[in-house]
């Protein structure tokens, strides 16, 4: 599924127009961003979490040369799964 997929669903599950739904979209993908961004986490309860985490420097391996180089400190976006999403997507048991 891709976003116009996306904004499709959303339309016809919320009886939205696609553009009104695409704007939704738009919008809360933006403010998940700018809230991560600034070290904010945000939870969508049964959904999940999205949060900024915080690599420290380490020293590595270039595969292609084996040379050992320096990987700096970084910080990366991190999502975690809540229970009713990891839930829905597990397969069922007989």
């Amino acid at each position: 599924m891709n976003k116009s997929d996306l904004i499709d669903a959303m339309a016809a599950g919320a009886d939205l127009s696609k553009a009104a739904a695409g704007r939704a979209l738009d919008a809360a993908i933006e403010a998940i961003t700018k809230a991560v961004a600034t070290g904010d986490s945000v939870t969508l309860v049964g959904f999940g979490s999205f949060k900024a985490v915080k690599r420290a420097a380490r020293t590595g391996k270039n595969p292609k040369t084996g040379a050992t180089i320096q990987i700096p400190a970084s910080t990366s976006p991190k999502f975690s799964a809540g229970a009713a999403f990891k839930a829905a997507v597990a397969p069922k048991k007989k």
